[in-house]
């Protein structure tokens, strides 16, 4: 990088990071009396519906304490964290993303209190399975799957496909239960004059195509190489060219529409669930809003024949160790992993992960819990593929949107490598 775009980059990070804290209005000292609180879930989702509730319950239990929450956006706090957090508007707690390039950088720097003590104190531990605590936890370094815990996940979330039962039907496709299927359900579409599948590819969702369709060259190992640093990587190998030229392929063939090179998910999505596209390829997050926003039927499926697909914990509290409210922070936390919260986050449309199972009495969300149990008890979640080192993130969206534009595969995929060793710990 140069150092003219350096220099910008760093400035327009700041004044980011400046706008983010500031935005709440208000002094930044300590309140007893206040649990500043920051997520980024909308109020439809069943994170947002559940985490009101448990808001409400909070008050109820802490009179005298007003919880000051107030909603981030994901970029927002995915570019911004660290400047905010080494500040004195950091928030008592608040939801932060999972992996090494995000909960784990910040962990390594000191900037997340070591909740360790208190997981067991409380028995959170005993709640949350072991392979959904490994983006819980991380060692000094920062790699996930360490043994101090830096984060609670309250539910989980692995990436599926939505599609609309109206428009399979109008079409005559039938819903794929193979790769053979899937391909000529997309086929199908196209021939309809029909763009199969909504894409954003100015976040996360197109490269997180690229990434499932490298999954399906690729074992374990593979995965915990990528991840967690065990064995070498190498991004020009069987598994990401094939992942690269594959969905470069699919947007050629009319599957994903190039014009959407420039889209966010929020667009993405809102597309999807006012019924223009039949697919979205995308995570269990949106299954609460498309269940609320929908008009038409719909259903999901995870990607045909998966060996892995993307999945883990859902995102973590984590609470700032400059936080002078630390106990009311984890007295929070507590709540939001009790049975009735569980509960309704579960019939939201949310992955709970201390639900009682009885109590879940909606059939698509009993489906999408089932789903997910069977892919984490046949250890088929793979994680995210923005994870492994700081930066990748913009370094994928920058990269796969190369791809689509009809770039060589090889040179994004060599760009990709020179990222990811850049952002290797020591």
């Amino acid at each position: 990088m140069k150092a003219g775009r350096g220099a910008a980059l760093l400035a327009a990070v700041a004044a980011s990071a400046l706008a983010l804290a500031g935005c709440g209005g208000g002094d930044a000292e300590s309140d007893p009396n206040v649990l500043r609180l920051w997520h980024y879930e909308s109020p439809d989702s069943a994170m947002g519906v559940a985490w009101d509730a448990a808001i409400k319950e909070f008050e109820k239990t802490h009179p005298g304490v007003e919880v000051e929450f107030e909603e981030k956006g994901f970029e927002q706090i995915q570019k911004t964290a660290s400047m905010v957090l080494n500040s004195d508007d950091a928030p008592d707690i608040m939801e932060y993303n999972k992996g090494n390039a995000t909960a784990g950088q910040l962990s390594s720097q000191g900037l997340l209190a070591d909740l360790t003590a208190e997981v067991r104190e409380r028995g959170w531990d005993k709640l949350i399975s072991p392979n959904v605590a490994v983006t819980a936890k991380y060692d000094d370094k920062g790699v996930m799957g360490g043994d101090k815990w830096f984060g609670v996940p309250n539910y989980a979330e692995y990436v599926m496909v939505y599609y609309n039962k109206e428009l399979f039907e109008k079409h005559g496709v039938e819903v794929p239960a193979t790769m053979a299927e899937f391909t000529e359900a997309l086929d199908a579409f196209v021939a309809k004059g029909v763009t199969p599948l909504t894409n954003a590819g100015a976040e996360y969702m197109a490269h997180q195509f690229v990434y499932q369709h490298a999954l399906s060259r690729a074992d374990r190992t593979w995965i915990d190489n990528l991840q967690r640093y065990t064995g070498p990587v190498s991004f020009t190998d069987p598994a990401w060219t094939h992942g690269a030229t594959t969905f470069q392929e699919w947007v050629e063939k009319g599957y994903v529409d190039k014009n959407t090179v420039g889209q966010k998910a929020e667009e993405a999505g809102v597309a999807f669930m006012k019924g223009e596209y039949p697919m979205m390829f995308s995570g269990s997050w949106w299954f609460g809003r498309v269940n609320a926003e929908s008009k038409f039927d719909w259903g999901t499926f995870v990607w045909p024949e998966a060996k892995f697909t993307l999945g883990s914990s859902g995102n973590l509290w984590v609470v700032p160790e400059s936080s002078e409210n630390k106990e009311l922070a984890y007295d929070f936390i507590n709540i939001t992993l009790q049975k009735h919260i569980q509960n309704q986050l579960g019939n939201a449309g949310g992955i709970p992960i201390a639900a009682d199972p009885a109590a879940i009495t909606d059939e698509k969300s009993k489906q999408l819990i089932a789903d997910f149990n069977e892919l984490a008890e046949g250890d088929k979640l793979a994680y995210y593929p923005d994870w492994p080192v700081a930066g990748f993130y913009d370094a994928l969206v920058a990269q796969t949107q190369r791809i689509m534009n009809g770039e060589d595969p090889k040179e994004a995929l060599s760009t990709l490598q020179t990222t990811y060793e850049d952002g290797l710990p020591e």
